[in-house]
């Protein structure tokens, strides 16, 4: 047979790359990989909007910098082979990730480099490549780089890289709304890179720590397993060989939300709430790459909310994990699922008891509860209590007819209990069930009264068993020391 050369078009291929689903998240932190990669502990990013089209952002570490051989094989597109060996702290993998990502939020890439002090520079103009239908890098000259914008923060060494023509971050929309998303986009920027690197940004995985910095706003480190909380469990580590690698695997199981601050929990739930975020974090070099997911192994539910598994493993399995361009996608090899199937297990029972545990208690630790948890074969219901002192005083004063009938609207509330809107209130905001409601004295005081001549008259209770029962209800349970004050001077 013949042989025929065919190469892609230029103009066509450049299109098709700048549409693989980056975000401006994730296309940033790809930048910020081969940044990590250079030995960086300093990345600046600067967005500067205009009015007109010089609108631009800039990302500038202070790695290790490139030559000029290395800087126009980084411009190549795939610029390395995916399955060439690699050093163990390589975040990249395709050689694509500095133009893939920066085409999908621009159409001029410059990258500007120094090492040992002397500057190179490159840049990609899509309008030239679609014009020409040819790969054409362009290389500035000294006095042009010299005015490109920010590039005063670039040291002795390091790389900057420059996005001009923002047509896909800006969304070709006015100047007012372009600057109202942007900064929308900036927050979720910030977001993301406090997640993804927050074992680089806190020092856990390499020293020194990295610094991340928006618009001079330094990123503070994220951490989704709340480690910082005495309440956090760390379960048994497992270890699973792929390749005679290791991989190693944590669980975790977060506190119950009653153990967090108010501050802490909204920190945490800003980010997606817990039900969202609960699952497996795979980490490759310590760079998060995926979340919240639990590979199809458990339904995500309220009862596994607070489980959460870590798992480490090198780039050397890159393959084995399918990691996708993005670096947003992964597939546990089969040994790894095997061993997540037997820990889900385990981890999810915990979650259920912390999560279930002080709810149980409130039930389990009263004497005489108002409400009542019935577990039969149709499932679980929650009902008032008509054993309760309270409600049986009451029912003893009535006459037969006015019993039946108390006990109906007794029936009739308990099975009216909105579940629904209790579990979708209390799933997504429940610190807003835990503040104590503030009741004057005298309102407090009038109430106690109330219930002391109601029980006091109809001498089934003595005091000690009086003061015990008003204890466990609210809103007395909530302010002891004003409830004790009152019941000092009744009884």
């Amino acid at each position: 047979m013949r042989e025929k050369t065919l190469s892609p078009h230029a103009s066509s291929l450049i299109q098709s790359m700048r549409d693989l689903g980056y975000s401006l998240e994730t296309a940033i932190a790809d930048l910020i990989d081969n940044s990590i990669t250079a030995k960086s502990d300093n990345v600046k990013i600067f967005l500067k909007l205009n009015e007109t089209e010089r609108s631009c952002l800039a990302i500038i570490d202070n790695g290790s910098g490139m030559n000029d051989e290395q800087l126009m094989e980084a411009m190549r597109p795939g610029s390395r082979n995916p399955r060439e060996k690699r050093s163990k702290h390589d975040l990249g993998r395709f050689g694509l990730g500095l133009k893939t990502a920066s085409f999908s939020q621009c159409k001029s890439l410059t990258v500007v480099t120094r090492s040992n002090g002397i500057t190179f520079a490159a840049q990609w103009d899509l309008d030239l490549i679609n014009q020409r239908n040819e790969w054409v890098v362009l290389v500035p000259e000294i006095e042009e780089i010299k005015n490109l914008p920010f590039i005063g923060e670039l040291g002795q060494h390091g790389t900057y890289i420059l996005w001009q023509k923002l047509d896909r971050l800006l969304e070709n929309s006015t100047f007012e709304t372009v600057k109202n998303s942007t900064y929308d986009k900036l927050s979720d920027l910030e977001k993301h890179l406090s997640l993804v690197f927050h074992r680089y940004i806190s020092g856990d995985y390499r020293k020194p720590k990295l610094n991340i910095f928006i618009n001079d706003h330094a990123i503070a480190a994220f951490d989704p397993f709340c480690t910082s909380n005495r309440a956090t469990q760390m379960l048994q580590e497992e270890i699973v060989r792929v390749d005679k690698k290791d991989i190693i695997i944590q669980p975790y199981i977060l506190p119950h939300h009653s153990k967090l601050s108010k501050q802490e929990y909204d920190y945490y739930n800003s980010r997606s709430e817990f039900v969202s975020n609960q699952g497996v974090y795979v980490y490759r070099n310590g760079r998060l790459i995926i979340w919240g997911n639990w590979f199809k192994l458990v339904p995500k539910g309220e009862a596994t909310k607070l489980a959460r598994v870590k798992i480490d493993f090198p780039n050397s399995l890159d393959e084995h994990w399918s990691i996708d361009i993005k670096k947003s996608h992964a597939h546990p090899p089969l040994q790894v699922r095997e061993k997540l199937k037997q820990i889900i297990n385990r981890i999810a029972e915990q979650s259920t008891r912390v999560h279930k545990g002080r709810g149980n208690r409130l039930f389990d630790e009263q004497e005489h509860p108002l409400w009542k948890r019935n577990i039969h074969r149709q499932g679980i219901r929650y009902s008032l209590n008509q054993e309760h002192p309270l409600l049986m005083i009451v029912q003893n004063r009535l006459d037969e007819e006015g019993k039946a009938a108390f006990e109906d609207v007794l029936t009739v509330i308990g099975h009216s209990l909105p579940l629904e809107a209790i579990y979708a209130d209390y799933s997504s905001s429940p610190h807003d069930f835990e503040e104590k409601e503030e009741i004057p004295y005298d309102a407090m005081k009038t109430k106690l009264q109330h219930l002391y001549l109601l029980f006091s008259g109809s001498g089934s209770l003595d005091h000690v068993s009086f003061s015990r029962i008003i204890m466990s209800l609210k809103p007395f349970s909530e302010n002891p020391g004003i409830t004790q004050k009152i019941l000092k001077e009744l009884i």
